[in-house]
């Protein structure tokens, strides 16, 4: 008995349509390995057709009045809400990730971050008109800046969409969304639940895979372009952008630095660090993944830390014990094993470093010790649930081993002192710097990095006004 394949389509001014040419890619549940759908391969002229509706629905959409444009975000904040259970499922199969976690750590952050623009949507404003010239008057204004191209990841499908369509449309903005190749299927039904409140075209959803979102980037109708994804995709984002000049907004790789002192609560340290290094498969480029921590505490560490590992579950899921799924595809299970299978001589397994079953892409959860600074592992970005470990001598070259990556976008302190702490945040050379935790986001602060990590801002008033445009009006006291 051969069962039928989900069809996703796009979502282009308000229709659900296949490709133009009738093009499709399969969709593989990363937990079994199986296609359970397929989607649209767009090509140049679904992008086409797209920036069309949103350049279309654009000059209705900015004269919305703020007020307009924050109920029609409650809304779509009640909407995924009521349909929860649905959106959490279709994001399971899109990732392998666990029922539970899902519905309990993303939906309700996701809800509330489309609930906290709708509320900016209200606070677009310039700083007080005044007379800086005699007889002349200056007025700010802030305005959307037109429609945007965005390309969201595969590792948190559901959340880096809104991330990405929440500030733009509550700006005044239109969008044309792309969702990753190998998890389509929650941002469809996003735009299924969307379908009923945003007027055709402010919110649309082109499939397809890297080709697609290089024709959505170069095409000349998006004033903005914003990505999340790898550095190398960024830096090929912002090439292509820069020959129309348009506006770019890169949040991209990670390799967060977790300092531990000899001071630290090392069992919290140790509890905290697994889970934050551990969840989502370590699929985050916020994950604790390159710990340093003082010498005098080294062993101990690691080997609290391999216990943790040892006792850290991955599955299915729909098993209720497990902290993370599967490896969201095959290239990036080879990835990740190609890290520990390369490891220097000098370097030591305490746990884990092997594929968990031959059914899905799961990767037991690893600590790796004994790495020096300049090893591939620590330089590059692993993005699957391996945690490297490091020793470090003084707080000196903690800040040293820290910033010495070309990453700068999350960070952590482990310490009880609040001037080392207050030092440490300082000189930390990245984008967020937690103290004693590691992970937390929250609507209202800003997530986003430095160096190779990209620039723009995602949550925050910050991020929201990353999608206005700031315009100088003067006019004369005396016509």
């Amino acid at each position: 008995m051969t069962t039928e394949l989900r069809r996703l389509r796009n979502y282009i001014g308000g229709e659900f349509k296949d490709a133009a040419d009738g093009r499709t890619t399969d969709v593989v549940n990363p937990a079994t390995g199986e296609v359970y759908a397929t989607a649209p391969l767009s090509g140049q002229a679904d992008v086409d057709a797209a920036m069309a509706a949103a350049a279309a629905a654009f000059p209705g959409w900015r004269d919305t009045t703020p007020s307009e444009r924050q109920k029609a975000l409650l809304k779509i904040a009640d909407a995924f809400e009521a349909r929860a259970e649905e959106l959490v499922a279709a994001e399971s199969e899109n990732t392998g990730k666990p029922l539970g976690l899902t519905a309990s750590e993303e939906l309700p952050p996701m809800v509330d971050q489309i609930r906290f623009f709708a509320g900016a949507a209200r606070l677009l404003e310039g700083r007080s008109a005044g007379e800086y010239m005699d007889g002349m008057t200056s007025i700010i204004r802030r305005e959307p800046v037109g429609v945007c191209a965005q390309v969201a990841p595969w590792n948190y499908p559901m959340m880096m969409a809104v991330w990405k369509f929440a500030p733009a449309i509550a700006a005044g903005n239109t969008v044309v969304l792309k969702p990753s190749d190998t998890t389509p299927a929650s941002t469809v039904l996003m735009a299924e639940i969307i379908d009923s409140v945003l007027p055709k075209g402010v919110f649309n959803v082109v499939c397809g895979d890297r080709e697609t979102g290089k024709a959505m980037v170069e095409h000349p109708t998006p004033a903005m372009a914003s990505i999340t994804g790898s550095v190398r995709a960024g830096m090929q984002v912002a090439e292509s952008a820069s020959k129309d000049v348009k506006r770019v907004h890169l949040e991209l790789g990670g390799k967060a630095p977790v300092v531990v002192f000899e001071d630290a609560d090392l069992a919290k340290a140790v509890e905290d660090i697994a889970v934050a290094g551990y969840f989502n498969a370590g699929q985050d480029c916020t994950a604790a993944t390159r710990v340093l921590v003082h010498e005098s505490i080294h062993d101990e560490f690691v080997a609290a830390l391999a216990k943790a590992a040892a006792e850290t579950k991955t599955g299915q899921p729909d098993d209720e014990d497990v902290l993370y799924g599967p490896l969201n595809n095959p290239n990036q299970l080879a990835q990740v094993a190609g890290f520990v299978d390369r490891l220097p001589a000098h370097a030591k397994v305490e746990a884990g470093g092997h594929r968990v079953g031959e059914k899905g892409y799961f990767y037991a959860p690893t600590v790796v010790s004994g790495l020096k600074q300049d090893d591939e592992i620590i330089q590059n970005e692993v993005f699957g649930p391996v945690i490297t470990v490091q020793s470090f001598t003084d707080e000196a070259q903690a800040l040293e081993f820290a910033n010495g990556v070309e990453f700068a976008l999350a960070s952590s302190v482990w310490t009880k002192d609040h001037a080392r702490a207050m030092r440490m945040s300082k000189n930390l050379d990245f984008g967020c710097v937690w103290i004693n935790t590691h992970i937390p986001l929250v609507a209202e602060m800003p997530h986003g990095g430095f160096k190779k990590s990209g620039y723009g801002k995602d949550l925050s008033a910050y991020g929201f006004e990353d999608y206005t445009r700031i315009k100088h009006v003067m006019t004369s006291l005396d016509a």
